[in-house]
């Protein structure tokens, strides 16, 4: 990239007016992982839900009144974080302890905050399916290339190891290297911590959930349902399954609200 061009990338990713539609843009996140749990409360208690996956979060706030408005703020404020999180990804770890590793982290998060973006438009142009459907779909091409299965296998492997790491997380507290917790009132920190211990631990749990469930369809050959919304019908059907995802839905609640607060301590 030449010098003056990099330069100027590197100031848009440093910008104050980036870093506020970042930080709209955690909020934003952690919204819809409340509602996600939501949905899975409403679907642990027998209540009507069309889907506890993201497609359900976002149709379901596309329904209320100015929803479409709400949906277009959240894209915008997803797309922001992930042009942030790739500004810090090239310019932000330079020369620091294990730069490669959290580079990677970085463009990963990117990724999933521009999928979420544009998934929050696609709903709001009245064009967004079924997440679940949508992995089903991709799932039956890719099966269908040659060694597709092993491939298949190999991303749910992938997933299943995603949700290791957010469970560790959330085990070993490592998110508070994430959060200026200096500037915290005592109450904020415990508030911080019991929050993104419980969220990820629980999302990591689902996370890995939508992997192994992807893997074992693939392995057995079993048409089931994918994506996390076939997860949580799984769990559901388990002994005590109400009891289960009562339990993870209020997790992802916890982790929506850690966005949120977050959003406020993000060392940006």
């Amino acid at each position: 990239m030449p010098e003056a061009a990099e330069n100027v990338a590197r100031e848009i990713a440093d910008s104050t007016t980036l870093e506020l539609f970042a930080r709209a843009g955690l909020t934003a996140y952690g919204a819809v992982h409340i509602l996600v749990g939501w949905l899975a409360l409403l679907m642990a208690w027998g209540a009507a839900a069309d889907s506890s996956d993201l497609s359900g979060a976002l149709g379901a706030v596309a329904k209320q009144p100015l929803g479409r408005v709400v949906l277009w703020s959240v894209a915008a404020g997803l797309l922001a974080l992930a042009l942030w999180q790739v500004g810090e990804s090239i310019w932000g770890y330079r020369k620091r302890e294990g730069a490669r590793r959290k580079q990677v982290a970085s463009w990963a998060s990117a990724v999933v905050y521009a999928g979420l973006g544009v998934s929050a438009g696609r709903v709001a142009l009245g064009s967004g399916t079924s997440s679940s459907k949508q992995q089903q779909e991709a799932t039956s091409g890719v099966l269908s290339l040659p060694a597709g299965r092993v491939m298949v296998v190999g991303v749910g492997v992938i997933i299943i190891l995603v949700g290791v790491t957010h469970v560790v997380k959330g085990v070993k507290k490592s998110f508070l290297k994430e959060i200026v917790t200096s500037s915290m009132s005592r109450f904020a920190r415990q508030a911080v911590t019991g929050l993104g211990r419980i969220g990820y631990i629980a999302k990591g749990v689902a996370v890995g959930g939508v992997g192994g469930l992807a893997t074992y369809a693939t392995v057995t050959f079993d048409p089931q349902r994918q994506g996390l919304d076939g997860a949580l019908q799984t769990l559901l059907a388990q002994p005590a399954g109400r009891f289960l995802l009562t339990v993870l839905a209020l997790g992802f609640v916890a982790f929506g609200l850690f966005a949120m607060l977050q959003a406020r301590y993000r060392n940006m």
